[in-house]
């Protein structure tokens, strides 16, 4: 959700703090703010609204001066949107400042016991109690330093944190630390940037070490320490990022969201590569080789995500069954974990997430893997929580994703749960020469994406005819009944237009009371065994005044006697559909955004990982 960056070394800390605020803008904020540390003591702007108000204020100060540093962009939680609930957040009494990310869900007690001990509060806010908390701690002269003093403060806390904290008496100390919100520690030459995305740190160094939970790193310009909150001493490992600034860049694109789905033919490629051993008829993914045999004798998968990343699930799920002919089932994580599941002995649990922080995901895997399941991860980020957690995965390696509504990560994730299925399917029951017709039709997959995308004036042309309207179905059947939600999902995140996604029989069962004329229904009507069962779903839309747009297969001419509007992609296996059929309905969804004039990579209300419950 929010973002955290935070600067110690020996530049301006201001002008490389505003650029990892605007790195971070992508995942979703109401307001921020900067602090800066010297020998004077701190300096502090913050503004409701975007980070350029804050650049602003900034210079109408005349500046903020010191080489140290901390920032951060804050979706609200605790309290409304307004100057003071923004951070950094002080405890002003003992000299100390913080950025939080995360919840502390015991602030209510910890800010009566503050109250008491004569604190007071100028924010609705936990963080500003969590200030609070280790000011009342930090006592320098009797040893209780700021590493200390935060160690102490966090053994007292319940829930999730990612911090950066600085103290007037210690001016050339930062602490961070992290429990189920992701923070990095960009490492330099006698500088460190630390920040809870790689975006942040990767313009000025391409190393970094990543907190585990309940980590604490205590950071000077002469080097740093990683200990526990108990302090304990650690040694942590220094990565490699595998980000580079090209790759978090617009280019010749006016939203990162419209890049991302032009991005999906290459990405692809890189999800793929090395993978499909067409000649063997198998699919190499080294993160799985060593539990095979497990993976083949398991007798039912449970796969769990929220979002778009439930619907890349869903479609797994039809994959596993229909392919590896094993028994599967998807759950929303924020429900798996509170219905008491049944996990038996030869349950795989697979959790799928973009970023492998998704605080809902986490929780439903460590439920899992407390009641004895196999897990696996999809996940997008390297080095992220899921990807330690499980006990192995498969990564998308589709790049870092900036826009705030997932594309080139969902059909990064739907063809990484393909080869899942294929790789279990081979050694189970499929023939090497089913398996290897199937990977080279999916091999095909990018290529036959950059004809879609050759359909983008004519969708844009489509989306004219009904933005105006504000409320749209999307309908399918078999595999592309999950790719109408996430159809149906693109245009509500971004464009603000009510819209349902469903199985397009369900229309029948009271969905069909809403059609009335000229409301636009898009079916994907794609060649394959439901065909004859959507057209006659089509027929009874027709019936009742609605517009029909089709997302069908190349060469239909029947389609066009059904619906006002088709659009075309190539034809292939239909359990491979999904990530064709999805494309029009991304590009649907942003000419939709932007012919209403939203911010179509900072849609309102959103953010891009979700590291809260």
């Amino acid at each position: 959700m929010c973002g955290i960056v935070a600067y110690l070394g020996n530049k301006p800390a201001v002008p490389l703090l505003l650029e990892g605020l605007k790195r971070l803008e992508y995942r979703g904020y109401d307001s921020a703010g900067i602090a800066t540390l010297d020998d004077d003591g701190l300096h502090l702007c913050k503004a409701v609204g975007r980070v350029a108000n804050v650049e602003s204020k900034i210079e109408q100060q005349g500046g903020l001066p010191g080489s140290c540093g901390l920032a951060h962009t804050r979706w609200a939680t605790h309290g409304g949107v307004t100057e003071l609930n923004a951070h950094p957040h002080q405890d002003p009494r003992n000299g100390i400042c913080l950025v939080h990310n995360g919840i502390i869900e015991n602030y209510a007690t910890l800010r009566r016991f503050l109250e008491d001990r004569g604190h007071s509060f100028a924010s609705e806010t936990d963080t500003e109690v969590l200030a609070c908390l280790i000011g009342e701690l930090h006592d320098p002269e009797n040893g209780m330093d700021l590493e200390k003093s935060v160690q102490a403060a966090l053994r007292e806390v319940t829930g999730a944190y990612a911090i950066a904290v600085v103290s007037k008496a210690e001016p050339g100390v930062m602490v961070c630390a992290r429990k189920g919100s992701p923070l990095l520690v960009g490492v330099g030459n006698g500088e460190y940037v630390v920040a809870s995305d790689a975006s942040a740190i990767i313009s000025h160094t391409a190393q970094a070490i990543t907190l585990d939970d309940y980590n604490v790193c205590r950071i000077t310009r002469d080097g740093f320490r990683t200990t526990t909150i108990d302090n304990i001493e650690l040694t942590p490992k220094v990565m490699q990022l595998e980000m580079d600034l090209e790759q978090i860049e617009l280019g010749e694109f006016d939203h990162y969201m419209r890049k991302e789905i032009y991005e999906q033919p290459k990405a692809l490629r890189t999800t793929m590569r090395g993978r499909l051993d067409e000649k063997e008829g198998r699919v190499v993914l080294g993160g799985l080789m060593a539990l095979a045999n497990q993976l083949v004798k398991s007798k039912r998968v449970i796969l769990t995500a929220q979002g778009t990343a439930l619907h890349a699930a869903m479609i797994g799920e039809y994959l596993l069954e229909d392919l590896a002919k094993i028994p599967a089932e998807v759950e929303y994580a924020s429900e798996f974990r509170y219905r008491n599941p049944i996990i038996e002995e030869g349950t795989v649990v697979v959790a799928v997430s973009q970023s492998g922080e998704t605080a809902d995901t986490l929780a439903a895997l460590h439920e899992s893997m407390d009641r004895g399941a196999l897990s696996l991860g999809v996940i997008n980020v390297v080095g992220s929580t899921l990807a330690r957690d499980t006990d192995a995965g498969v990564y998308c390696r589709v790049g870092p994703e900036i826009g705030v509504a997932s594309t080139k990560a969902f059909t990064g994730q739907v063809a990484v749960l393909t080869m899942i299925a294929l790789f279990m399917a081979r050694r189970r029951f499929m023939s090497p020469e089913a398996s290897a017709r199937l990977m080279g039709e999916l091999a095909q997959i990018p290529d036959k994406i950059e004809r879609c995308l050759q359909a983008d004036e004519q969708i844009k042309k489509v989306t004219e005819k009904y933005v105006h309207r504000d409320n749209w179905l999307f309908l399918g059947r078999g595999y592309n009944y999950p790719t109408a939600m996430e159809g149906a999902l693109k245009l509500k995140e971004i464009s603000y237009i009510h819209a349902e996604g469903m199985p397009a029989a369900e229309m029948k069962h009271g969905p069909i009371a809403l059609i009335d004329e000229g409301m636009p229904v898009v079916f994907i009507a794609n060649k394959g065994n439901q065909y004859d069962k959507v057209m006659s779903n089509i027929a009874e839309v027709r019936a009742r005044g609605g517009h029909v747009i089709a997302v069908a297969t190349e060469g239909d001419e029947e389609i066009k006697d059904m619906a006002e509007d088709v659009l075309y992609i190539p034809d292939v296996p239909e359990c491979l559909s999904p990530l064709l059929a999805v494309v029009p309905l991304q590009l649907l969804a942003y000419h939709a955004a932007v012919l209403r004039g939203h911010d179509v990579d900072k849609p309102r209300n959103l953010a891009k990982s979700v590291t809260v419950e």
